[in-house]
């Protein structure tokens, strides 16, 4: 067990007083170890520190990220984290002079799974789950994610992985985006987010963009291609009636999403499936790869009057060309061969 606790000195009789709380108490029935935190600790409030080794489980402006379920899809599925926290074999409800059945078995709670006796795993289900638990589960998602992580990257299995690791790996694995803006700043060494009240000078007003717009443009450079595959023997086109097929690519059109309107050149908001021109149609869309990228206001006018807008900016089809042009010629649409 480990603590992060604010002492109080009294100088001239040299004692140290700390409030550790009912929860840490057990942590001095012996000897304690005693040390000054480290740097990356200097945000956290004071209280109950994970006992294993990695900082990160520390963070708790993390615990979204870890808790999403594309991060833990990625990380192996709903599975592979069962079978981590059944290797544990022991009760995590740690209590004084509580009884434990022997045999354990893995409990699904809100957020995440535990290990527990049978007795508790029954008492649980009967009266609820209390929140210190919740957080212990939060936890085991997140030690297990870190450990997938090192073992992706081929890391050794007591290395301390860091913030900069964890965003390479998110960007290996497509979750980037849902890293959160708290580490993407620590991650850019930007000043910490404050939200300024009161009256402001419209001349001190300076346009900033968020850390994780910068995290996320700078993953393009390593996002994995779309590869294009050809089968001149598929199953369907042996067919007089094939049923056809829609192709979709929600990480294309997260990529599409995250460039400049093809009309006026800013943010888009928007991948715009391709209408008309023989594409879509009631309760179906385009192919995913027949999408540009609009702003919502370029979006609102295409749908308002799809005519009034081709004449005015062009026809989609063009846009579309255009746009696939330059997806390819960046490396997001390709082939794996070299």
């Amino acid at each position: 067990m480990r603590a992060l606790l604010t002492p109080e000195i009294a100088p001239r009789t040299g004692i140290v007083l700390l409030k550790p709380g009912p929860e840490l108490l057990r942590l001095f029935k012996g000897r304690v170890v005693i040390s000054t935190p480290t740097m990356d600790m200097a945000d956290l409030p004071s209280g109950r520190l994970n006992d294993g080794t990695q900082p990160l489980l520390d963070e708790p402006s993390l615990i979204p990220f870890f808790s999403h379920e594309r991060v833990i899809k990625a990380a192996g599925g709903p599975n592979a984290l069962a079978s981590f926290v059944q290797s544990f074999g022991c009760c995590q409800w740690e209590q004084l002079g509580v009884w434990h059945h022997h045999e354990f078995t893995v409990s699904e709670i809100e957020n995440g799974l535990v290990s527990l006796c049978y007795s508790h795993d029954n008492e649980f289900r009967e009266n609820g789950v209390p929140g210190s638990l919740e957080n212990i589960a939060k936890g085991n998602t997140a030690l297990w994610i870190i450990r997938a992580a090192c073992s992706h990257m081929a890391l050794n299995g007591d290395h301390q992985l860091t913030l900069p690791e964890l965003c390479w790996w998110a960007t290996l694995n497509d979750v980037i985006d849902l890293i959160p803006e708290a580490p993407a700043r620590r991650v850019l060494r930007m000043p910490k987010e404050t939200i300024q009240s009161g009256e402001l000078k419209e001349a001190r007003i300076v346009p900033a963009r968020l850390a994780r717009e910068v995290i996320q443009d700078a993953a393009q450079l390593v996002k994995k291609l779309i590869d294009l595959r050809t089968d001149p023997e598929s199953p369907e086109s042996f067919m007089k009636r094939p049923k056809r097929k829609r192709w979709e690519s929600e990480k294309y059109t997260r990529w599409v999403k995250s460039q400049t309107c093809a009309c006026c050149g800013i943010q888009a908001d928007d991948p715009h499936h391709i209408i008309g021109h023989g594409q879509g149609g009631m309760g179906t869309k385009a192919h995913d790869l027949f999408v540009i990228p609009l702003c919502r206001a370029h979006h609102d006018e295409l749908h308002r009057d799809m005519k009034a807008f081709e004449a005015k900016y062009g026809s989609q089809i063009e846009l579309l060309f255009r746009f696939l042009d330059f997806a390819i010629a960046v490396g997001v649409i390709g082939t794996d061969k070299k």
